[in-house]
């Protein structure tokens, strides 16, 4: 089979594919999936470049859709020909958060082997069903991406019909929170510097947008779109570069989900108003196999289908990774075999 590997020190330069053999053991909890599809995130970049250190030779990648081709005696959830998306935090079954989910050193791509390789043998808690009648390519956006939406939004936000939601870019956890949140009957308005890009937001169901680099005090345009009430939950990407204008686009009680650093590491935080706003900033990195499992059943419910941006082989996956470090993609990059 092959595989997609990074030689450190990391570098895009020192992604290469290897020829390797197959798994040839299955243990009774584990099963053997072949992986058609994976997607790009930001995470991913980060390791490919070295910023996030591992192990030589790390099979890259956090997010992979593919099919059940054997299970072990024990296995219970899954069965052969199964479709399946892997999970970011396969220790994490459910419930409260969890000490491992702390940091990536179990996370596919990261701490682990991940899932660019044409065949993976992992526990059965590496992976969920993928919605039904989805391609590879669309269920591969979900590890990551779509999790991280579900969780901000619905697992840990609450968000109900008539609430106001404010997603950051339009990326994939941006495009999924959108799509979600239209679904569930809230308001969106989406932040970008690109009015083409805006303009594909409204077409998805944006109710408003602010280009960001037009209004740099964007916070104050979201109190004046929302008659002075603010945004009852913002997905945060930015981090310290855009946290500020965050707060003060908030609402009175309202919820800021703080899981991405485009924008850097560390910052000022404006401690008065969010106190002042009783408002809850959490720091939130994707989610547990059970936010994963529903948020499957959600989608196959409503109907929503991911925003796919460009999708490359995985012998291109440098090539891919230009590309989202580019910015100029919407929703997700996807690698098939």
């Amino acid at each position: 089979m092959q595989a997609i590997r990074l030689k450190q020190p990391g570098g895009l330069e020192n992604i290469y594919a290897e020829q390797t053999n197959a798994p040839e053991t299955l243990g009774p909890n584990d099963v053997q999936v072949r992986i058609h599809a994976g997607s790009l995130n930001y995470h991913d970049y980060l390791v490919a470049a070295g910023a996030l250190p591992t192990d030589d030779g790390r099979i890259l990648l956090s997010d992979g859709a593919g099919v059940v081709e054997a299970v072990g005696a024990e296995v219970s959830d899954l069965a052969v020909g199964d479709h399946v998306v892997s999970c970011f935090y396969p220790q994490w079954e459910s419930g409260p958060v969890v000490a491992s989910a702390g940091g990536f050193a179990r996370t596919p791509g990261d701490g682990v082997d991940g899932m660019a390789a044409e065949v993976v043998v992992r526990n059965q808690s590496a992976f969920t069903l993928a919605p039904e009648g989805w391609s590879h390519a669309e269920s591969a956006t979900i590890t990551t991406a779509g999790v991280t939406a579900w969780r901000a939004l619905v697992a840990e936000g609450g968000l109900k019909a008539g609430d106001t939601v404010v997603t950051l870019g339009t990326g994939g956890v941006s495009m999924a929170a959108l799509q979600l949140a239209k679904a569930m009957g809230a308001s969106v308005i989406v932040t970008s510097s690109s009015d083409e890009k805006l303009a594909k937001a409204k077409a998805l169901g944006a109710d408003a947008t602010i280009n960001y680099r037009a209004t740099p005090e964007w916070g104050k345009a979201v109190m004046e779109l929302t008659e002075g009430l603010g945004a009852n939950h913002i997905v945060e990407l930015g981090g310290p570069g855009t946290l500020a204008q965050s707060i003060e686009a908030v609402a009175v009680g309202g919820q800021i989900a703080l899981i991405g650093v485009l924008t850097g590491f560390d910052g000022p935080v404006p401690t008065a108003q969010l106190m002042f706003k009783n408002a809850r900033l959490q720091g939130l990195l994707v989610g547990s196999r059970a936010n994963q499992r529903d948020y499957v059943k959600a989608l196959e419910q409503n109907g929503i289908r991911p925003v796919i941006d460009r999708t490359f082989r995985y012998g291109e996956l440098a090539e891919a990774f230009e590309y989202q470090l580019a910015g100029s993609h919407m929703g997700k990059i996807c690698v098939e075999w």
